[in-house]
């Protein structure tokens, strides 16, 4: 499903991002994939694709941590 319109940027996409330890924030996901920064429509989707694609990393091999803390402590 296309998330965001402006920039052609899928779910996929997203998940992918997330997967390769590219995006753990939307500011990251918006440096990679440049979503968001045209109208903003796409801004709550966005948002909530990430949130699903970080909870479905396994634990073991998850890029969150020291570093996902301190940019939501940021926000």
């Amino acid at each position: 499903m296309i998330i965001c319109v402006c920039k052609a940027v899928s779910d996929k996409t997203i998940r992918r991002t997330v997967e390769r330890g590219d995006a753990i924030s939307l500011r990251d996901l918006t440096r990679e994939t440049g979503l968001g920064t045209c109208c903003g429509k796409c801004v709550p989707a966005a948002r909530s694709t990430l949130a699903q694609a970080l909870s479905a990393l396994p634990r073991s091999s998850s890029v969150l941590g020291s570093q996902e803390l301190s940019s939501q402590a940021a926000c």
